[in-house]
């Protein structure tokens, strides 16, 4: 029986794209799906046993296929099942300093997002969405709604989600509370 270390494993995955839900594995390295995601010398990526669904009808099973090939790029937002399958702790942070939560709202075209960002220090919106290669970045106790459909609505303890394609974060501690009796 072959007992050396493995350093590929399969991971399942939930894509959402502006018009697809894709549900299936990934296959990554030791740096998990944050690595998959970010590795700049693939635009690519493959998706295996993936099922597929229209945004608009989303528990609608429209096709079945083994392997799916998909840009990056086009990916919205990738929820997981385990927080730990986005990568090390030095990859998903970008290094090992002390961390301060952030809970953020993110909004592109097609979803809304609400969770938790981890953050070295102050936050900084250029820095975060601006800087650096990292095009995907991770969201904690996560929760995605589809603007028009919000009956479609994926929470997962994990996620990313693609900075590209957002069209603004806001703070959740800077949310102006309602006055009631004006």
């Amino acid at each position: 029986m072959d007992t050396s270390p493995r350093t590929h494993r399969v991971l399942p995955v939930d894509i959402l794209t502006s018009s697809y839900r894709v549900v299936g594995k990934v296959t990554v390295s030791t740096n998990g799906v944050m690595g998959l995601m970010n590795d700049p010398t693939r635009s690519y990526m493959e998706v295996l046993d993936a099922r597929l669904a229209r945004i608009h009808m989303p528990t609608k099973l429209v096709d079945h296929f083994e392997v799916i090939r998909m840009f990056k790029r086009q990916a919205f937002a990738i929820a997981l099942a385990r927080r730990e399958d986005l990568g090390p702790q030095g990859v998903v942070r970008g290094g090992f300093a002390s961390v301060t939560e952030y809970p953020i709202r993110v909004t592109t075209q097609v979803y809304e997002i609400e969770g938790k960002i981890e953050y070295p220090g102050r936050f900084d919106f250029s820095a975060l969405m601006a800087e650096g290669s990292r095009d995907f970045i991770p969201i904690y106790d996560a929760a995605l709604t589809a603007i028009l459909i919000p009956t479609l609505r994926v929470e997962s303890p994990g996620m990313l989600f693609n900075r590209t394609q957002a069209d603004l974060l806001a703070l959740q501690g800077q949310r102006v509370k309602s006055q009631s009796g004006s």
